[in-house]
């Protein structure tokens, strides 16, 4: 089994949690403090969930783990799209995040389908 940090899916995970980390580290304390928070942690749960899952050394723990980074994925867009809603985004930044959210969604799934398989031997 690869490490995770090979993963592609996890660096795509990982540069997007970093990018939502730097543009939420410039807002106001009270954004930080509400929003900010909980955009940063749905972010980093993604590439966590999958480093998780990958160490549990199981397929079925794995793909448990993958399913919650999905989740996560998913939170992270809601909390993106409330974020650019209250102006707190640019269409800049918008621009450059939606191609990585919208290249990490079947990524995650072809790598939740990729541990499915290995499952069935």
């Amino acid at each position: 089994m690869e490490n995770f940090q090979q993963l592609q899916v996890y660096q795509l995970a990982e540069k997007i949690s970093n990018q939502i980390w730097f543009i939420v580290k410039e807002w106001d304390y009270f954004t930080k403090d509400t929003m900010g928070k909980q955009i940063v942690r749905s972010a980093d749960s993604v590439g966590a969930n999958i480093a998780e899952g990958h160490g549990r050394h199981s397929y079925q723990d794995n793909q448990r783990f993958v399913k919650i980074a999905r989740g996560s994925l998913n939170e992270t867009r809601h909390w993106l799209r409330l974020a650019y809603a209250r102006n707190l985004l640019t269409q800049e930044q918008i621009d450059r995040l939606h191609p990585l959210l919208n290249e990490l969604s079947p990524k995650l799934n072809a790598y939740l389908n990729s541990l499915k398989q290995k499952a069935k031997g």
